[in-house]
């Protein structure tokens, strides 16, 4: 099957996350990725565990370094580093996350390399920039502090609450292969490389979306809201006779299809509640109204019945729900790849879907070189 980025080599010399997903993404799009790890301990989250795979692997390294070959440099050594200027020579991509400096150091730089390499594309990825950022450690927990998404996750009366995945380095994986794409998108026309820098405190200020602009263009300092909107209302969590029930009334039809299912169709003609603007001003006269009514039955037969009236609603999936809800739906959420030893890992599918050249699954994450 043909594939979008077939003729492509890239060399990556990322660990953890945000690089090594950004360059998974083009290996899935057919690009032929080799990962430089450390001889003897690789890639750190070949030791972050557990959960472990029933080989022993560290299910945080399969998330992001399937389909790609891995060769062990050391490049503290002139063997190791000649190996790697050598592998760099024949790629298109070099991908690194290194603190700033660090690869001009090792003479594996961007204008070393592109001084040979005319057309390559060189995506650094760090925490800060390489400016007056360059020395802070680029973890995303504290990227979540520092950048603010701390501020406005978890209940207005209890303390900051982290995102519950590495959601900052996501971010940065996803912008740094938007990036390199349209690196290579200038080469084709052009001939010409260049560098892309990502870092993860842009990514995650551009990721904040609403929030960061009712700062910029809005002067306002967002807050803790626990599960609720600052735009919209109701858009929250609900609670129900068993369990709580998400409602993501988005316009005014919904919020009247939600009254008439809850059997009060006028609170919709209320003055307080009739607009979106309205309800957001009067959410806590709202809030509890709704609350009184779901009180009568458990979150599953409301979501049933709200989704029959287009009225977007669901309960709290876990990770397990949520995958058999995927199932359900045809989306085939979980693929099988083979390993060396015969057998295989399941792991979450490439979400783009190319009619004419989709992603492939090719191998497993692949084992540490001797």
């Amino acid at each position: 099957m043909p594939s979008a980025l077939g003729d492509l080599r890239v060399l990556d010399f990322s660990r953890v996350l945000a690089g090594p997903f950004a360059t998974m993404l083009l290996a899935d799009l057919g690009a032929a990725v080799t990962k430089v790890e450390r001889p003897g301990t690789g890639d750190d989250t070949r030791s972050w565990g557990p959960p472990y795979a029933d080989d022993g692997e560290a299910t945080y390294f399969l998330a992001a370094n399937r389909n790609k070959d891995s060769v062990a440099l050391d490049l503290t050594t002139p063997a190791g580093l000649a190996r790697a200027r050598d592998l760099a020579a024949r790629a298109d991509v070099v991908v690194e996350n290194f603190r700033p400096g660090l690869m001009d150091d090792l003479g594996l730089g961007y204008e070393e390399l592109s001084a040979r390499s005319p057309g390559l594309v060189y995506c650094s990825i760090t925490g800060f920039g390489r400016g007056a950022g360059a020395a802070l450690p680029g973890y995303d927990l504290l990227v979540q502090a520092l950048g603010g998404l701390m501020s406005v996750t978890g209940d207005p009366d209890g303390e900051p609450q982290k995102v519950g995945v590495a959601v900052v380095d996501v971010l940065a994986g996803l912008f740094a292969a938007t990036g390199i794409l349209a690196a290579l998108r200038h080469r084709d026309a052009t001939g010409e490389g260049q560098r892309v820098d990502i870092d993860l405190l842009s990514c995650l200020l551009a990721g904040l979306v609403n929030q960061a602009t009712a700062h910029t263009a809005g002067g306002t300092v967002p807050e803790r809201m626990g599960n609720a909107h600052p735009s919209v209302a109701p858009y929250e969590t609900l609670p129900c006779a068993d369990t709580e029930l998400v409602v993501a009334v988005g316009n005014d039809r919904q919020f009247a299809a939600l009254c008439d299912v809850l059997g009060v169709p006028g609170t919709a003609l209320d003055d307080r509640f009739a607009t979106n603007a309205a309800r957001v001003a009067h959410r806590r006269e709202l809030r509890p109204l709704l609350a009184e009514r779901l009180a009568a039955r458990p979150a599953g037969e409301w979501a049933e019945a709200l989704t029959a009236k287009r009225v977007p609603a669901g309960v709290v999936n876990d990770v397990a729900g949520a995958f058999r809800l995927a199932e359900r739906l045809g989306l085939d959420p979980v693929v099988e790849l083979p390993r060396p030893d015969g057998t295989a890992v399941r792991l979450p599918r490439n979400p783009i879907r190319l009619s004419a050249t989709p992603p492939a699954y090719r191998t497993a994450p692949p084992p540490l070189p001797d």
